[in-house]
């Protein structure tokens, strides 16, 4: 497998037939959850399986008010008691692709990624405000992931793979499988180069083509019927795109300060869930389409003549719902829900404009388009993901070019302004430093007490400079370590400096004594390292096995760490390149 890039393809094939079942699997699961639990009518939607499912939760126009309310609220106590069952059994969090790619070279957990997928189901199933992409990319690159490992792939490649998986994932679940592929490249493998253009782009297709013979229902997003581009546009785009910036930092922190206040209460995940359920129930008897991921929502506000009025209703209560489902512990992402908010604030701000200059006309579906892939690219992160979404589902040039303008604006003022990505955002809340799925992972393997030298020599700092300069004549070593009475670091001290000094040999060496304070530590990884050395401008540093018993276990070099530095930066290009 290791021998030929085409090997590779050849996996990432296979990890599109089943990224493309993982879709379909999950999308009819969901819709069944609600047929049952929301008696919802049913039609046939499969062209291969022929399965009856029910007509997509979002697009009611009208629901028992009982089940709207009930269902979330009942749904929820269940998720939070299933969860507290499946935490004591496996503590730690389950680990998504973008942090398996960054962090662990590629390797997730299969069972963990099962468990997450199925969360997300119940999740969309009983009503949460929850997209399904989340759980469709955790489960296709989780098994990439699984098959990688029994490959034994290398490092490179796993990641890859998982990007695959990914990439399956999303072209099939939105019928774009160049969007699928740009998702892979900017969110979950981190960059681009040409050796995972094949196997990226290959995965995204036959993702596509497995979910669509399937399930051929489509986005369901409809663009004007032709788009003329005047200045006005451009400049109105370039609004939204900031409006839609200010909109998705107002999602991501309202999702944390939810988060937080739930924190402070301290309830038991079931209650929390449960509360969360509450509240989108009491939106959903208001308004059915704030329910589950919005799919359905989306198809009907761009197909059905509705009022304005019901628009900036949605618009409103979706955003709330979305926080609260998320903010209080259901499974689940953004995605698809910020194309929908999104959607709706680009349709409001089209019919502003309209009102306030009657004399022109502002198209609302190419607004909506505009507004859906500015929000989306401010939330998820991925510029070209949202453009090729925009491009692929309306085939639209001149909106795509629209388009371009207000993603750039939304992307890069979020980066500016808030700095992370929703994903990127969590993972700060949780302590990691995480801004991308760019490969990190080997620099906090390559730490600190990996590449000390132990053979340490040290020398009392009440030991005066006659007697050091026998013990260490020029030539023996570059530098010792004055250690105190208790064995605990002084500093360090320049052997050629204290030959080289004219003082009296009696006197003791603690005149000699360097970087006192600046001491490195085994568990810290080669970046941090550097960082000390550039803040110390020292050439070398003691190891100590903390700042508070400050016992030297080794000595490092800053000529060593920036070898070892540029020789992994170099391998890491090399992967990155194909070059291997």
């Amino acid at each position: 497998m290791r021998a030929r890039e085409s090997s590779l393809i050849g996996l990432a094939a296979l990890v599109g037939v089943l990224g493309g079942l993982v879709v379909a699997a999950m999308g009819t699961a969901v819709d069944m959850l609600h047929e049952v639990f929301f008696q919802l009518s049913t039609v046939d939607h499969s062209s291969v399986l022929h399965v009856q499912i029910a007509e997509r939760l979002s697009a009611q126009l009208s629901l028992n008010p009982y089940l709207a309310f009930s269902v979330p609220l009942l749904g929820g106590l269940i998720f939070g008691a299933a969860s507290e069952v499946i935490r004591r059994f496996r503590p730690d969090r389950e680990i998504d692709p973008i942090e398996a790619n960054a962090l662990h070279g590629g390797r997730m957990s299969l069972l963990g990624s099962v468990i997450v997928a199925a969360q997300t189901v119940w999740s969309s199933g009983v009503g949460a405000s929850v997209g399904l992409e989340a759980g469709y990319t955790q489960f296709a690159s989780g098994i990439a992931s699984r098959i990688g490992y029994a490959f034994h792939l290398r490092r490179g490649d796993l990641r890859v793979l998982v990007g695959c998986g990914a990439a399956a994932g999303i072209a099939g679940a939105f019928g774009a499988p160049l969007a699928g592929a740009f998702y892979a490249f900017e969110l979950i493998i981190g960059s681009y180069s040409p050796n995972t253009l094949a196997p990226v782009g290959i995965s995204a297709l036959i993702g596509f083509l497995v979910a669509h013979s399937f399930s051929p229902a489509e986005i369901g997003v409809v663009g004007p019927e032709k788009m003329t581009v005047e200045t006005r546009d451009l400049a109105i785009a370039a609004m939204l795109g900031l409006l839609t910036a200010a909109l998705g930092i107002f999602l991501m922190r309202g999702v944390a300060l939810c988060e937080m206040m739930f924190s402070r209460l301290r309830l038991r995940p079931a209650l929390r869930t449960m509360i969360g359920g509450l509240v989108v129930g009491l939106l959903a008897v208001v308004a059915p389409q704030v329910m589950s991921s919005g799919h359905g929502a989306l198809r009907i506000i761009g197909v059905l003549d509705l009022s304005i009025r019901t628009v900036a209703l949605v618009f409103v209560l979706k955003i709330l719902a979305s926080i609260a489902s998320l903010g209080s512990g259901f499974r689940g992402g953004l995605f698809f829900s910020s194309l929908l908010i999104g959607s709706l604030g680009g349709h409001l701000l089209a019919v502003a404009l309209t009102t306030m200059f009657p004399t022109s006309y502002f198209d609302p579906n190419a607004y909506a388009v505009i507004g859906m892939s500015a929000l989306a690219a401010s939330v998820i992160g991925g510029p070209l993901t949202m453009i090729f979404i925009a491009l692929e589902t309306t085939g639209d040039l001149w909106l795509t070019a629209l388009v371009l303008i207000a993603v750039i604006i939304s992307a890069q003022v979020t980066r500016e302004v808030f700095g992370y990505s929703f994903a990127t955002w969590r993972f700060h809340l949780r302590g990691e430093t995480i801004r991308s799925a760019a490969d990190i992972g080997w620099m906090r393997d390559l730490t600190v007490g990996k590449m000390m030298r132990q053979d340490v020599q040290t020398v009392h700092a009440s030991t005066n400079v006659a007697s050091f300069r026998e013990a260490f004549p020029l030539g023996s070593t570059a530098y010792v370590v004055a250690v105190d009475e208790a064995d605990r670091y002084v500093g360090l001290v320049h052997v050629a400096e204290t030959h080289a000094a004219e003082t009296l040999p009696e006197k003791s060496i603690k005149d000699f004594l360097h970087y006192t304070d600046e001491m490195l530590l085994p568990g810290m990884a080669v970046k941090e390292a550097v960082l000390a050395f550039d803040r110390a401008e020292a050439e070398a540093l003691a190891v100590v096995d903390s700042y508070l018993d400050r016992r030297v276990i080794g000595l490092l070099t800053e000529a060593y760490v920036l070898r070892r530095y540029s020789a992994a930066l170099e391998r890491r290009r090399q992967e990155m390149l194909g070059e291997e």
